[in-house]
């Protein structure tokens, strides 16, 4: 059964009162029944979180299906031990309370080191090398003398002799550490003292029976008394278990955190808002499209863009909306340049390679057609026949997806990311550098300072001169200081300025992310599963976010500390967002106010500002 960070997993067991008539919702691979349909999700997404752990192998970061198969295989391996090496294994292992890797290493050496019966190997025979199989030890004293069987042809035993120990030739190890480590865990309990499970410990003969002492060296049980069965030890030592009462070191994984009566109180996590347009699975294919478009605007001659425009525009019904236009024709100029599958298909259909406001559409025809995807493929036709706004927003986003992908793998956008990771590199050799000499520096002022204390005691009448000398390096030092730092902040700024404009800040207790984006004044929250977006606006929301974060468990402590790190920066964000819609709201107002008689024009909305967009850095 796979587990769950480490942990023992119980799944549910089937609903009672259980009506044969209704709708059930079934989970393919545990085989639970749900009657609620969210429950059923939230489980299922559970499943696919990679959390899982394999019990086997214990093999991490997967997902419980994934840990499923793991396991199949991992236990396939395990029984691929060899039989004669099945029985001294389990012997070692029944009731050791040795740690799972201290109890490899000593079956792993015993391996080495002990002959016994079946074991297969190689021994001296007439001054040469013979494979051979151990078949009885024979006791003769201090010399140890082993009958075996010489093999021949298909490892059948030819003949017999008695060879000694020291005739004996072991060319590797019977069995690997990873092997042995994989039967461990499928053959016992999961916690030391392993116990062996009870149709192996019947099969190969192991005493069921704990020993008086329950020990390996350790003595960890020792003075217990003898317990009536397997069962019964189990038992006994998981009840002992819980009356020890560890303390839990804290961070620990956020699900597994429980409250605490000296635990702080903490505020209740604002809700989020979703006042977006286009659908919420779809906000994310919008993120990355205008992050893209504005991280990479001088490259593609774009000039940038709000994120209300470009989800404004999207949603707009008109076909040739001059903000979608442009980024279609962008991208479409930058695959083109690039020389590359698109390139070779507009070349194969012997299209002009001239993108403009007016055949932007035919090229993005061209580029779903060399797709080939069935999603896409129906709407060419649409496309073409010039009814682009007519299609859903989220299929538009789609395809802009598509494009910024494909986009991505251009030699122009990867020589730009080089650039921006050199850039880093360099800046962070700068500022090790500077802290190296700054720290020479103090270290001889130091040295200077003590020469000159030793000066003043030898030359009495130089002592004042020398103080006066000493402030005055001091004083230098410190202004030596303050323009390194403020050198260093403006290497920091220069990269925050050249650094892509997304920043991830972490994740809370149910793997939601949190991201930020330096021209966008929200804190966006994207669901575990990628499918629901949400965002907080105010300075206050983002407080009672903080407050709402419980440092006991790792995911929601890293997070919080990047929000506080990032807090005045957020909150200036936040702030500076929610004037320029106040701001906006009153200047609607106003222009209400003032042209009441008549009919306001579209183009006055600040919903429609999508519309007077100019690509200032369009190539001539």
């Amino acid at each position: 059964m796979p587990l769950l960070k480490r942990s023992t997993f119980s799944l549910l067991k089937p609903p009672e009162n259980l009506d044969p008539d209704g709708p059930v919702f079934q989970i393919r691979f545990t085989k639970e029944i749900f009657q609620d349909y969210q429950e059923y999700l939230n489980r299922l997404n559970l499943y696919r979180k990679k959390v899982w752990t394999c019990e086997v192998s214990g093999k991490s970061k997967l997902t419980y299906e994934e840990a499923l198969v793991c396991e199949q295989r991992a236990a396939v391996k395990a029984q691929l031990l060899p039989k004669e090496l099945i029985v001294h294994v389990l012997q070692m292992v029944q009731y050791s309370t040795l740690s799972l890797t201290e109890l490899v290493e000593k079956v792993y050496h015993s391996l080495l080191l002990e002959f016994f019966e079946g074991l297969e190997l190689h021994a001296k025979k007439y001054g040469s090398e013979a494979a051979c199989k151990i078949l009885k030890a024979i006791d003769s004293g201090s010399t140890k003398l082993y009958e075996v069987g010489w093999l021949g042809q298909d490892n059948a035993v030819v003949n017999t002799s008695v060879v000694k120990a020291d005739d004996l030739i072991r060319k590797k190890a019977p069995a690997s550490r990873n092997q042995l480590k994989m039967f461990i865990r499928d053959s016992t309990s999961k916690i030391p003292p392993w116990i062996v499970n009870a149709d192996l410990a019947n099969k190969y003969g192991i005493d069921p029976e704990p020993p008086e002492d329950i020990m390996n060296g350790e003595g960890l049980y020792k003075g217990r008394k003898r317990f009536a069965n397997v069962e019964g030890a189990s038992k006994k030592l998981k009840k002992d278990e819980k009356l020890i009462g560890l303390p839990v070191k804290y961070p620990i994984d956020d699900l597994l955190v429980k409250p605490a009566a000296d635990d702080p109180v903490l505020s209740k996590r604002p809700p989020l808002s979703r006042g977006f347009r286009v659908p919420v699975d779809s906000v994310g294919d919008l993120l990355m499209v205008w992050d893209f478009c504005l991280s990479f605007g001088r490259l593609l001659c774009l000039s940038p863009f709000s994120l209300s425009d470009l989800e404004n525009a999207i949603c707009n019904k008109e076909s040739n909306v001059v903000l979608v236009v442009e980024i279609h024709a962008a991208l479409f100029h930058l695959l083109i340049k690039d020389e590359g599958e698109y390139f070779t298909f507009l070349l194969n259909k012997k299209k002009m390679l001239k993108v403009t406001l007016v055949t932007w559409a035919e090229y993005l025809c061209n580029f779903l057609e060399m797709k080939r995807k069935e999603e896409f493929s129906g709407k060419v036709s649409t496309i073409r026949r010039g009814h682009y706004g007519l299609l859903d927003s989220d299929l538009k986003l789609k395809i802009l997806r598509e494009l910024v992908e494909e986009a991505i793998i251009t030699s122009a956008v990867r020589g730009r990311l080089n650039e921006w990771i050199d850039q880093k590199r360099e800046d962070a050799r700068k500022n090790r550098e500077e802290k190296k000499l700054s720290m020479e520096g103090l270290a001889e002022n130091r040295r200077n300072h003590t020469d000159a204390i030793q000066n003043d005691k030898e030359c009495p009448k130089n002592q004042h001169g020398g103080k006066e000398q000493n402030d005055l390096n001091i004083l230098l030092s410190s202004n030596t200081g303050d323009e390194k730092m403020f050198l260093r902040n403006h290497l920091e700024t220069e990269m925050e300025q050249q650094s892509l404009r997304s920043c991830h800040l972490g994740k809370d207790r149910f793997y939601n992310r949190y991201w930020v984006f330096r021209c966008e004044g929200r804190l966006f929250v994207e669901s575990a599963e990628s499918k629901e977006w949400g965002y907080y606006t105010t300075k206050a929301e983002l407080d009672a976010l903080l407050g709402s974060l419980n440092i006991k468990g790792i995911r929601e402590r890293a997070l919080k500390c990047q929000l506080e790190k990032s807090y005045d920066k957020i909150s200036n964000a936040l702030d500076k967002r929610s004037k320029d819609v106040e701001q906006k709201l009153l200047e609607e107002v106003d222009l209400r106010r003032s042209t009441r008689p008549y009919a306001q024009p579209k183009e006055d909305s600040s919903s429609m500002s999508f519309l007077k967009y100019i690509n200032k850095w369009k190539q001539k």
